[in-house]
């Protein structure tokens, strides 16, 4: 995991919401997030990934229910 996702993670107190959700979607978010191109793209994806755990009712966009 990029030093910077990881922070902002611990940051905003969501490294466990992180860590329930399916490996797969882990593995989905982080590899979004570090193929962004510009510095603003990879902010707006870790911003979005971000709101989506705080939600708990999202995933990559789309509807999620988790546990």
């Amino acid at each position: 995991m990029p030093e910077d996702v990881k922070n902002k993670l611990e940051e905003e107190g969501l490294m466990e919401k992180y860590k329930v959700r399916p490996p797969y979607q882990q593995n989905d978010y982080i590899g979004w997030i570090t193929r962004a191109k510009r510095p603003e793209t990879r902010e707006k994806r870790l911003k979005q990934m971000i709101d989506e755990l705080y939600s708990g009712n999202a995933y990559m966009g789309m509807k999620y229910n988790g546990k």
